[in-house]
């Protein structure tokens, strides 16, 4: 069953990309579609199992991938209930993707390319969440990341595409870059990249330094800095954020899928999954909670002024993952990943509420032209509010529980900590003008 869990996304891939003109428009989005709402099932199940009836881990080894001296990295893959409850996240929104896209695109002649696109997106997003080691969690990241650069720059013949494309490209090769570095760290002082063995030695290596530009550095601090790094430039916080507004050049159901969902939250996973090393680094843990904060309030004043219906759901998505970022930088980290999980769907639902409008209006994307849409479009418009209220923390929907327990702990911390002052305050007002960026 795990194993089906990986593969099956790379066979819908496979089988959409290279058969996809023999299989036709019908065959294409059947089989992709049943292949990922099967993944989607079998990601249930496994959630059931691991994290409520057995509540154990699994770490499924397949083989040898790297066998070198000193350096041995096995294909292993990693399901605990970070993994799995990412992958309920994964796959049902790539299903329900798959499914909108079979209608959204069914006029577009590379129907079949676009779907093997997502599949394979969802492929490499699944190795992200289920390695076991650095080395394959950056396999990973980087195939996401070229998914969506061929996502993007899917309507390949239109110019803002194409710049679109490479600036997301480009921007995120600064955050591999440091994620990188920091995994070579890893490897040479401790000997291993694997998340076990490096998470037991921490303890170890707290007064170790790096000499690194003529400069002695704390070991720990070095590596958390630069995996925060990666972080911001894969979740689009302030710096490397300007990437995920112009993103907005690909098809709708992409956004939906990658620049809301899935990918802009790999950074968030990271910082969870390293939680034991920035755990042992307080002074990383107040940049992050500073840079989360910024971010937040940062990217809803930026949604006030915008008129374009996706760039305006496209900031509210970065100001939200501040929230996630900052509360990672208070030890919240559960807590990050429950408003990860609810951000997750209801930004989702935005997004192909948005598509549904911009198709339904001959591709326009100006708020200031769509007056009487509760007569036009009443089903999407009941979609589009309630995918508001849950955003903006509306009592007994999804965004209130996690959004609200957000600002209860920075609120208590802010007692103790400066730092958790400043967020508590800036989380606030990001609150405020979230609301109002949608009402």
């Amino acid at each position: 069953m795990l194993i089906n869990i990986i593969i099956l996304p790379l066979i819908s891939s496979i089988a959409c990309g290279l058969f996809g003109r023999y299989f036709g428009y019908l065959g294409t989005t059947i089989v992709s579609t049943s292949l990922i709402g099967f993944t989607f099932l079998l990601s249930l199940f496994s959630f059931i199992k691991i994290s409520f009836i057995d509540n154990i881990c699994f770490s499924l080894l397949l083989g040898s991938w790297i066998n070198s001296d000193l350096l041995y990295i096995p294909w292993s893959f990693l399901f605990d209930s970070l993994s799995v409850t990412m992958l309920i996240v994964i796959n049902s929104i790539s299903f329900l993707v798959h499914m909108y896209s079979s209608s959204y695109m069914s006029e577009d002649p590379h129907i079949a390319r676009f779907m093997s696109y997502l599949s394979l997106f969802t492929f490499f997003m699944i190795v992200l969440v289920t390695a076991d080691n650095f080395l394959q969690l950056f396999l990973g990241w980087e195939g996401v990341g070229l998914c969506s650069y061929l996502l993007i720059n899917f309507w390949f013949t239109r110019v803002q595409a194409n710049k679109a494309a490479i600036k997301a490209l480009i921007m995120n090769k600064f955050g591999d870059y440091t994620l990188f570095v920091a995994i070579l760290i890893i490897q040479y002082f401790f000997k291993s990249v694997d998340y076990s063995i490096v998470f037991l030695l921490v303890p170890y290596f707290l007064d170790k330094k790096v000499f690194i530009f003529y400069t002695y550095f704390n070991i720990i601090n070095t590596v958390c800095f630069l995996l925060f790094i990666g972080a911001v430039g894969k979740s689009a916080q302030i710096g490397l954020h300007t990437w995920l507004p112009d993103a907005m050049e690909g098809p709708t159901p992409v956004s939906a899928l990658i620049h809301a969902a899935t990918m802009v939250t790999a950074g968030i996973f990271l910082i969870i999954r390293c939680s034991p090393l920035f755990e042992y680094s307080p002074y990383i843990l107040n940049v992050i909670t500073i840079v989360g904060a910024t971010t937040a309030f940062f990217s809803a004043t930026i949604g006030l002024v915008q008129n374009d219906i996706k760039k305006i759901i496209a900031y509210s998505t970065c100001s939200q993952l501040g929230y996630m970022t900052f509360i990672c930088g208070l030890s919240n980290y559960s807590l990050s990943l429950y408003h990860l999980f609810n951000h997750a769907f209801f930004k989702a639902l935005l997004f192909l509420s948005a598509g549904s409008i911009i198709h339904s209006l001959s591709n326009e994307q100006d708020i200031r032209k769509m007056g009487g849409l509760i007569q036009l479009l009443p089903f999407t418009y009941s979609m589009f509010l309630i995918g508001s209220l849950s955003i903006s923390g509306f009592p007994f929907l999804s965004g209130f529980y996690s959004k609200d327990l957000i600002l209860e702990i920075a609120f208590i911390n802010s007692k103790y900590s400066q730092v958790a002052c400043y967020a508590y305050h800036l989380a606030v007002l990001s609150a405020f003008f979230n609301n109002i960026l949608f009402f």
